[in-house]
């Protein structure tokens, strides 16, 4: 194996969790100091507030006038097991799993819900058959798989002639990607992944089409408080018009408010696409020149361009056993952190070792090129130390 020099230049900013992910560029805590706090989430000037996030997030993401916005508890996971609850048991139900919190939706249907939908599960780094998809039933996915870094394509799968819900757990994707709104019925994200936001809350965003599954169909099971959608038989629009169900952090709010005028101020929706795009596309350059590293994703069309995650194919590695893979990949998370040059770059915990970087909007693409000779270097020491030991 080659050897590399120790890397002269470094990320500035290290930070390349996958959620909460790194703030806006140049943000600091002054960003707050408009906050709504000391009073009620009920008051005119906190509800102008969150109304003013969704406003701004609506206007961002392209949202088509009908659609609905509001904010929700429980951050994304609240806002797609709310849908779930509400919304299953009309019809029949498919649920698309490729990776871990697909695999919970799964969960939440066959264990909680008990509904015996259809299911299409795929290992890591591939996507389930979407050809094979019945859209006469609800269908349930995550629309980029943070945990694997596998996106569905596009929406072309999608007939918009469907009889049943789409119901997209898009967390990673929203601010990152294009969606096409009149395929999607429901969409869930958090302000922690794409915007670099804090956690807690969730957004939860509705079709027309999913307003009348709503107001139409009662479910037989129990609808906790926290995930009641309507009153009476029809939809509760308060929590679409900043009267949410339980009290909000008005931090939180006010940090996402900061996240999205900045986003507005760097051209919007388009302009965050290309700064993952540009992040993606330096991965991409190394990644075919480096021997050792490639992307889980198999399809070059499924790489996300948000969680942008990582497997060894060094044949050394690939030739160990599970526990000697882990071994090493925490071995060269814990090297790059120690290092300074990137933290929280780990797999997520389910996935196969390697490593994840998240490569959102709020991310310079500078600091992603800066890390990926890093990598090299630090695989390089790894692998000399562990053959050494041998």
């Amino acid at each position: 194996m080659s050897t590399y020099a120790k890397p002269a230049i470094r990320p500035v900013m290290p930070y390349f969790s996958s959620g909460p992910t790194k703030k806006r560029p140049g943000w600091s805590p002054t960003a707050l100091e408009d906050a709504c706090t000391g009073r009620s989430h009920r008051s005119a000037p906190a509800k102008n507030k969150i109304q003013t996030a969704m406003t701004l997030a609506s206007e961002i993401l392209g949202l088509p006038d009908d659609y609905r916005i509001g904010i929700v508890p429980g951050s994304d996971t609240g806002a797609v097991e709310m849908a779930m609850w509400s919304m299953l048991g009309a019809r029949g139900v498919e649920l698309l799993a490729w990776e871990a919190f697909g695999k919970d939706w799964v969960t939440d249907a066959v264990s909680q819900l008990k509904i015996d939908p259809v299911t299409h599960v795929a290992p890591y780094g591939q996507l389930p058959d979407l050809n094979a998809v019945n859209f006469n039933n609800d269908v349930i996915f995550t629309w980029n798989g943070t945990a694997a870094g596998v996106k569905v394509p596009n929406g072309d799968w999608i007939p918009d002639n469907r009889a049943g819900l789409t119901i997209a757990d898009s967390t990673s994707a929203c601010f990152a990607m294009d969606l096409p709104w009149q395929k999607l019925d429901v969409v869930t994200f958090s302000f922690q992944k794409s915007l670099g936001g804090e956690g807690g809350h969730g957004v939860l965003i509705l079709s027309p089409r999913a307003v009348e599954r709503l107001e139409s169909y009662t479910p037989s099971w129990p609808i906790p408080k926290l995930f009641r959608l309507t009153s009476k038989g029809k939809l509760n629009e308060g929590i679409f018009d900043a009267a949410t169900i339980n009290t909000p952090s008005l931090l939180v709010v006010e940090d996402a408010i900061d996240a999205l005028n900045w986003a507005k101020s760097i051209g919007g929706l388009p302009a965050l696409i290309a700064r993952s795009n540009a992040s993606l596309d330096a991965v991409k350059s190394w990644v075919a020149k480096t021997p050792y590293f490639g992307f889980l994703a198999q399809d070059p069309a499924t790489i996300s361009n948000t969680g942008i995650t990582l497997s060894i194919t060094d044949p050394w590695f690939v030739a160990l056993d599970d526990a000697a893979k882990k071994a090493v990949a925490s071995g060269l998370e814990k090297t790059l952190a120690k290092e300074g040059v990137a933290l929280d770059a780990a797999s997520y915990r389910d996935a196969p070792p390697g490593l994840r970087i998240w490569a959102g909007p709020t991310v310079e693409p500078s600091d992603v090129e800066a890390l990926l000779p890093w990598l090299d270097w630090a695989y390089a020491e790894i692998r000399q130390a562990e053959l050494a030991a041998a």
